[in-house]
């Protein structure tokens, strides 16, 4: 016990300066914009945790059962969707990353807090971390609100902990020989098995046996103060710390292993094939090698493709509604490496650029092979949904579903080429950790283009609901004339020297 608060108190000093080195790299405008983003993400927060408690609604007691009933969902959604995130980033965000780390090497303790850290730097964890203050305000009303959502912090502290711990665990048995096959095999397992409940109409009496349930009864039992409440937080807050401390356990004997998926496809003899029959199938070709013969990409991309969809399908979306799910997919498919794309070269952009062949036509495999990630993932989300939005769709609901796909892909790819040309960074995308660009900036990069192609999508919802399908090719002429402009801008700015020679210099310095 000893050794281990030990290093438990060594890990945390050395977060400290490792998060500093980060804040410290900031310069100009980038501080005050992080202040202020700090100070915008707790005010939401508290408006979120409060507003939501004082509404008419929330004495309404058929709106506030309806609340109710939802919540144990809500919670459990939060620690799956939480798990699964991490598990598609092979353990976690790092804190620092793996290059750096040879030089100024860290304990897997150090590692496992700051990718605890990094966790809320994510969209889809803070509009969830939202969503359960705000359910939970709206259910329990304004009576002794404090103490309720103190539960509902100690249980987004516990989630995130156990689904870090997991996470580790996943990862450790990825390792092992002949790991990733066990890996494979048990997510297919669990998709057989969610599948298997959702053709058999199974999910609500599944859910009604959700452990969550307890913690629910916890945070309500907070509007009396009682001792249940008390000892159910603090059993909560305990537990959150005990997945802390096993995670940190689990993260040293995954330290001890390496990567072996990832060694493998480095590894990996490939076999030359026919020459191109242009300039551009080449470049598209490489660009497309390098994406899906990427271990982490792909994981990702599965990961993204087919939770989306699963979730709809359980939840039984209709037609009219699936419009909104192509912007979520689109955006967090951007985040593999879209908002970055010149980083997907790495050392190797020194190269490609001195190819004997027009920018161009480099900058347009590029935007071919990203609208390709993109278009496949949310054509996916799409299948999996639609299998339960009974019947086919109408042909005001497949015209608005077609149209909402290409808008929004156009849309996630013309910001994301804008943001590679205009702020490149220099990151390994080769590891299954690694993101396209720092912490900071990937809150941003997963917000922007999460909200526009959601609101995007709520637009072509309301189109499939008309008797006209013609609504909503007219309403996707000024979307697209909008996307096709920024992507015109761009590739006259990335056709520039300057501008060329200073994204493939940023992105492949290591």
């Amino acid at each position: 016990m000893t050794t281990i608060l030990a290093e438990a108190r060594r890990a945390s000093a050395d977060v400290h300066p490792l998060v500093a080195f980060r804040l410290a790299a900031l310069r100009g405008r980038s501080t005050p914009a992080v202040i202020a983003g700090a100070g915008l993400f707790f005010f939401m927060t508290a408006a979120f945790a409060v507003l939501p408690a004082l509404l008419d609604g929330a004495q309404s007691s058929d709106r506030a059962l309806s609340m109710l009933l939802l919540l144990p969902t809500a919670y459990l959604a939060f620690l799956v969707t939480t798990t699964f995130a991490i598990i598609g980033a092979g353990g976690g965000r790092e804190l620092l990353p793996r290059d750096e780390g040879v030089a100024f090497p860290v304990s897997p303790t150090t590692d496992h807090l700051g990718a605890l850290m990094l966790v809320p730097l994510n969209i889809a964890w803070i509009l969830q971390g939202w969503s359960l203050l705000g359910l939970t305000a709206f259910a329990a009303g304004a009576q002794n609100l404090w103490a309720v959502q103190i539960t509902t912090l100690a249980w987004l502290f516990f989630g995130t902990a156990l689904a870090q711990a997991i996470a580790w665990a996943v990862e450790g048995v990825r390792r092992l020989p002949h790991g990733s096959w066990v890996v494979k095999g048990g997510g297919a397992l669990l998709a057989l098995g969610t599948v298997s409940l959702v053709l058999a109409d199974n999910v609500t009496a599944a859910l009604d046996q959700s452990p969550t349930l307890d913690a629910v009864v916890v945070a309500l039992n907070g509007r009396h103060v009682n001792g249940r409440w008390a000892t159910g937080t603090a059993v909560i807050i305990v537990g959150g710390v005990m997945a802390v401390a096993v995670g940190a356990f689990v993260a040293h004997l995954v330290a001890r292993r390496p990567p072996l998926e990832e060694l493998q496809a480095d590894g990996r003899a490939i076999a030359p094939r026919a020459i191109a029959r242009s300039e551009l199938a080449a470049l598209v070709r490489t660009d497309r090698s390098s994406v899906w013969r990427s271990v982490p990409l792909r994981r990702g991309f599965l990961i993204l493709a087919l939770i989306p969809g699963l979730v709809a399908a359980a939840g039984q979306l209709e037609w009219e509604m699936l419009p909104v799910l192509p912007g979520l997919v689109a955006s967090g498919s951007a985040l593999l490496f879209g908002v970055n794309a010149w980083a997907l070269d790495g050392v190797g952009a020194v190269w490609r650029d001195s190819l004997p062949v027009r920018p161009d036509l480099v900058f347009a495999a590029r935007v071919w092979v990203l609208c390709e990630v993109l278009l496949v993932a949310s054509a996916l989300t799409l299948v999996v949904g639609g299998l339960r939005a009974g019947g086919l769709p109408t042909t005001s609901e497949a015209t608005a579903l077609l149209a909402t796909l290409v808008v929004v892909s156009l849309q996630v790819v013309a910001r994301s080429m804008h943001w590679s040309v205009r702020r490149p960074f220099a990151m390994d995308l080769r590891s299954a950790r690694g993101t396209p660009a720092p912490p900071l900036a990937m809150v941003t990069y997963s917000s922007y283009p999460a909200l526009t192609s959601t609101l995007t999508g709520m637009v072509f919802a309301v189109a499939a609901q008309a008797d006209d399908p013609r609504l909503s090719l007219v309403l996707a002429v000024p979307f697209l004339l909008a996307a096709v402009r920024r992507l015109a801008i761009t590739r006259r700015e990335w056709s520039t020297p300057d501008t060329r020679a200073y994204v493939v210099a940023t992105v492949s310095t290591r």
